[in-house]
């Protein structure tokens, strides 16, 4: 069996129309475990060696994870659907969202998203751990689901009138994904009330950075929003730092506000972008062993530097701000982040289906373990209920001096600017 390396995600978990790369087929297996063949138990025990051998906890969630194989090796399956339901059933003992099964199309709606096309809604959803709600974590900029009015931190009860009560993300996804042109109907809890929104699905096309300048006090500064760590956002990114250093801008402002995480490559080539020299991220596997990944000297800019930040800022975002902001490149503005601090690989298996598993936890250069608390910003600064509505109601109001946040971050910029003029 050829053996390859997978990339590295950090999606904010099973997410529609998430970001993903998967590189192979091959696999690394157990050597103690034999491997069944000519069975359609050979995918059940391949997936359970590709958790033995790889995934972070190695306690399994304190499961006894030499049973849970034999349980399932003795049980018969009549179809692949059996052997899949199986699975998941399986995968749910470690009690991570985040570790979880793709049958064959799931896996390949995954794979989408790094051509950078697009086909549904727009948002990423996962289930809180603590109450098993279906939340967003973010819905994608310029999508159907953002310019119908859906915001993070939503609770999705309905989907087309069926509740979402102990419903898998898996089914969530299966449920809200459809032709181009057709309407899918998702009902939100948004504090006390609970809203409709019909929502048509579209063919979307994503470029995940955008940027331009604005003039301030101190002369033009760079506004540059990220979205997702697609696989075309460090390539995007370096175009925009370099376009904006030709225009000599006097600062930056990056607005990672509600991005999800994408690709953990992603976010190192992006940091290094801004950080001459000191860590970027460091990711810790079930031994212990540390992975530190560093700058290169190659930064784009040294000039002052403001991010934003907000609950929708996730897993890969949560890594570019914590590097900027541990090795003192840059401040941060808004609220606390989502606080994914998990690293997944996803494996492609035998039969064309596809695992996503936990394999790492990341810590920030500072040490920080951000899962399940975020990262704080050092300026705090909230929408109200009526300023969220009103920059939903009109995007193009995002980043400008009529966004409370972008306001303050200007603000912030400004004061850095004249400190570093002296």
């Amino acid at each position: 069996m050829i053996v390859t390396k997978p990339r590295l995600i950090l999606s904010a978990t099973a997410v529609i129309l998430s970001t993903v790369a998967v590189t192979g087929a091959g696999i690394h297996l157990a050597s103690s475990l034999a491997k069944l063949d000519d069975s359609p138990k050979e995918l059940i025990d391949e997936v359970w060696q590709i958790i033995d051998y790889q995934y972070v906890d190695a306690t399994f969630n304190q499961v006894d994870w030499q049973a849970v194989r034999e349980d399932y090796l003795e049980r018969s399956y009549t179809d692949p659907e059996e052997v899949y339901d199986a699975i998941r059933e399986m995968l749910e003992q470690l009690g991570d969202p985040y570790t979880r099964f793709m049958d064959p199309q799931e896996l390949e709606n995954m794979k989408i998203d790094t051509s950078g096309e697009l086909t549904g809604v727009g948002i990423q959803i996962a289930k809180d751990e603590e109450t098993d709600n279906l939340i967003v974590i973010a819905p994608i900029e310029d999508t159907p689901a953002m310019k119908a009015g859906i915001l993070s931190q939503d609770i999705i009860t309905h989907i087309d009138g069926q509740s979402t009560e102990g419903i898998s993300v898996n089914d969530a996804v299966q449920l809200i994904r459809g032709k181009p042109g057709t309407e899918v109907i998702l009902t939100i809890q948004r504090g006390e009330a609970e809203i409709d929104f019909p929502i048509t699905r579209a063919r979307i096309e994503i470029h995940p950075v955008r940027a331009r300048t604005e003039m301030s006090s101190v002369g033009e500064i760079g506004y540059i929003r990220l979205t997702t760590f697609s696989a075309q956002a460090s390539q995007e990114m370096r175009s925009a730092i370099k376009d904006l250093e030709k225009q000599e801008v006097q600062g930056y402002i990056l607005d990672l506000r509600s991005n999800p995480g994408g690709l953990l490559f992603a976010s190192i080539e992006i940091a290094r972008m801004w950080i001459p020299k000191g860590t970027i991220v460091s990711t810790v596997n079930r031994l212990g062993t540390k992975d530190r990944q560093k700058a290169n000297r190659r930064a784009l800019t040294d000039k002052p530097l403001v991010v934003l930040v907000d609950g929708g800022s996730a897993s890969a975002s949560e890594i570019l701000s914590g590097a900027l902001q541990d090795n003192q490149r840059a401040l941060l503005v808004g609220t606390r982040t989502f606080g994914k601090g998990l690293v997944q690989s996803v494996r492609r298996l035998r039969d064309g289906s596809g695992l996503a598993v936990t394999i790492a936890k990341y810590l920030t250069p500072s040490g920080q373990d951000i899962h399940k608390e975020g990262i704080a910003p050092d300026i705090v600064s909230e929408l109200t209920e009526e300023e969220r509505t009103e920059l939903q109601r009109d995007r193009t109001q995002i980043g400008t001096v009529k966004d409370p946040q972008f306001a303050r971050a200007m603000e912030v910029l400004t004061e850095k600017i004249r400190e570093r003029r002296g």
